[in-house]
């Protein structure tokens, strides 16, 4: 083909008014009516032809693309096993053959000791993925005699997954089919039912049904109902597994029911009704209640009720200002707070009969990710934990409770090579313009030299924390001279619940002007210069690379964008878009809300794109995606390749059969990585 930019297709536009204001949408056509298949020629032919212009841009950097996807593949030890875990009668684990794009998840008795001759492969996703070109396996759960599975998959990114029952004795499929769920599968009723959720029209899971083995779906039971187009609701079991937990919430209001899980078309028991701003979740321990709530300190307090009066709750523990208490897990003999202190993850044993014996766990380095791991058994002396930082590769550990000792029991293996004692990490602190201070993690190898290229992550949206975890794909850029750095920006509750409100709504432009400051305040240190800096993030993260390379774009040499939150105020005018009315809470509603239309208008990317140079953007979709619909970053796209000024490079890539995942697979999603990167540096002159 010949080397052209595509060019902007005849323009369709199109006009709305709210509040008296009318806006304008000159690429409105690129949203497909026959949504989520998409049938408009028009629309085909347009996303055909950025995806030619990306392959054909691409094609000299190939080989780059190659090498760096060689090393990140060299990193990954391709035979590997988790390792096994008790539940009940038998260990459970997962395993990588050399080769393979996906998992077997298999078993053994407990009883066999180290009889090999006793595994049982109960999973194959690469034989479930043989001739798809997407796969992802979603819930997965035994039943409580171990003899049945039900699992459920996607193979086109829709996320609109199939759950089917597979006996595991004799290896039979059962006749159990249900299409369209978004959800757990929660075995009740001695293993003869199982809960689930599914996604109405709108990709909205509105319900609990219950469907009992052996008989057709169309006789399942709704359990509960939602009437809320904005709650999304879902089940589960508590941790002794004696009660069906169906929660319904949005970003900021929840509300719990109980039901015995042998009787699971018995009584309701309601916990508390919702009131609006108030989050909260439910265990239990024999008839006593732990609920984790924000009902009277935003970061949080674990409250107890006794189960013939749910709604009178008792503060066990309150909530603080310095610690933000993000989950408690119960069992038999004690139970375990989780939370974060100065942004960094903290584990407390408690004790149900000592309330003033905390024991927290102790971790070797100043910077960290912790939490606790799989630990399905309700009686246990020791813990599940898992341990990574920036420089440290995931660790697994068991934590012995009466001895307080860690044992790991197996480090990240990294096949090509990696020596720690090479590289640093930090965590900063930036001033903000309003004077906060933005923790800042950052890693880079001793040797570097000063002032050179910086990668800029950053997400920023619904209180989800970026922790400063273990990458071994991110060395490829490191050890060719990059720093990479994470903005633990507003909008995130890295620093407890006060941080995410301070990103959302009205002030949710303190999220893009962070990240800006936090770039400028990385040039200040000398760890590089204006134009020396990449920066990505994907699909809330999109949004904020948007933002940002429309307000400083001459700050950045290069901008990757994935599947990107651009056109925030089309969507969020549109309530017939599956996640809209539930994203209100988070952004505002700028149909009933002339306040929240004009905030939304001022910092849309789509909308706030004009006449100026860009930095060089990668932006990537997915056809199928139900979270991010494509046309947004094809919308987005449009809009730059019109309005920008200069020749700065310019790509769209969308997957046309993949959602908002990008492509499945451990491999092919290293390529989609190595595309991003051999971008990055080819933007920023560094040689491969």
């Amino acid at each position: 083909m010949s080397l052209q930019t595509p060019p902007v297709a005849a323009r369709k536009p199109s006009a709305v008014t709210h509040h008296g204001i009318t806006v304008a949408d000159d690429y409105a056509w690129l949203r497909d009516p026959g949504y989520p298949e998409v049938t408009d020629p028009q629309v085909l032919a347009h996303l055909d032809a950025e995806n030619a212009w990306f392959e054909a841009r691409m094609a000299p950097h190939q080989p780059l693309v190659g090498n760096l996807f060689t090393e990140m593949r060299a990193r990954i030890k391709e035979a590997d096993t988790s390792v096994p875990q008790k539940d009940g009668d038998w260990l459970y684990w997962i395993e990588f053959e050399d080769g393979a794009e996906y998992k077997k998840w298999w078993r053994r008795p407990v009883s066999a000791n180290d009889d090999k001759s006793a595994d049982a492969l109960i999973l194959d996703e690469g034989a479930l993925a043989a001739g798809k070109e997407y796969f992802r396996l979603g819930a997965l759960s035994v039943s409580k005699n171990g003899k049945l599975l039900a699992y459920a998959i996607d193979d086109n990114g829709s996320e609109r997954f199939t759950a089917r029952v597979r006996d595991l004795e004799t290896g039979a499929e059962l006749p159990d089919v249900i299409p369209g769920t978004l959800s757990a599968l929660v075995w009740v009723a001695e293993d003869k039912g199982i809960v689930y959720s599914l996604a109405n029209e709108q990709w909205r899971t509105d319900n609990a049904r219950l469907h009992w083995l052996g008989q057709p779906i169309e006789s399942d039971v709704e359990l509960y109902h939602e009437d809320d187009e904005g709650f999304r609701v879902g089940a589960g079991l508590t941790a002794n597994e004696e009660w069906l937990v169906i929660a319904a919430s949005d970003h900021e209001t929840s509300e719990v029911r109980l039901i015995p899980a042998a009787d699971p078309l018995g009584a309701q028991i309601l916990v508390r009704p919702r009131v609006a701003g108030v989050e909260y979740d439910v265990d239990l321990r024999g008839e006593t209640l732990f609920i984790h709530a924000n009902d009277d300190h935003e970061n949080f307090r674990v409250a107890t009720a006794p189960l013939s009066a749910p709604a009178q709750w008792t503060t066990l523990i309150a909530g603080s200002d310095e610690f933000y208490l993000t989950g408690i897990d119960l069992f038999r003999d004690f139970y375990v707070i989780e939370g974060r202190r100065a942004g960094l993850d903290q584990l407390e044993v408690r004790y149900y009969d000592d309330p003033q014996r905390i024991e927290p766990i102790a971790f070797p380095e100043a910077s960290y990710d912790a939490g606790l791991g799989d630990n399905p058994e309700w009686a246990v002396t020791t813990l599940r934990l898992s341990y990574e930082s920036m420089v440290s590769p995931a660790t697994v550990y068991d934590y012995d409770v009466a001895s307080h000792a860690l044992s790991p029991l197996k480090v990240q293996e990294i096949p090509s090579g990696y020596d720690a004692a090479l590289y640093v990490t930090e965590r900063l602190e930036i001033a903000a313009r309003d004077g906060t201070l933005v923790p800042v993690s950052v890693m880079m190898r001793r040797d570097r030299t000063p002032a050179g290229p910086l990668y800029l992550y950053g997400y920023g949206a619904y209180g989800i924390a970026i922790p400063p975890g273990f990458s071994t794909t991110r060395l490829s850029l490191v050890d060719r001279g990059f720093a990479f750095a994470i903005a633990h920006i507003r909008g995130g509750d890295d620093l407890g619940r006060a941080w995410y409100k301070a990103g959302k709504l009205e002030r949710r432009t303190n999220t893009f002007t962070d990240f800006v400051d936090v770039a400028k305040g990385l040039i200040a240190r000398g760890l590089t210069t204006e134009g020396r800096i990449a920066i990505a993030g994907g699909s809330a993260g999109g949004e904020l690379i948007g933002a940002v390379v429309n307000s400083d774009p001459e700050l950045f040499g290069a901008a990757a964008a994935h599947v990107p939150f651009v056109d925030v105020l089309a969507t969020m005018l549109d309530a017939e878009l599956p996640l809209t009315p539930g994203e209100w809470p988070e952004w505002g509603n700028p149909i009933t809300d002339k306040a929240a239309f004009e905030t939304i208008r001022g910092y849309s990317p789509y909308d706030n794109v004009r006449a100026q140079a860009y930095p060089p953007l990668l932006v990537t979709a997915g056809l199928n995606d139900p979270r991010v619909t494509y046309w947004e970053p094809a919308k987005w796209v449009a809009k730059l390749r019109e309005l920008k000024l200069g020749d700065s490079e310019l790509l769209l890539k969308t997957n046309m059969g993949a959602g908002h995942g990008g492509k499945s697979g451990r491999f092919e999603s290293l390529r989609e990585t190595a595309e991003e990167f051999a971008f990055i540096l080819w933007q920023l002159g560094v040689e491969g």
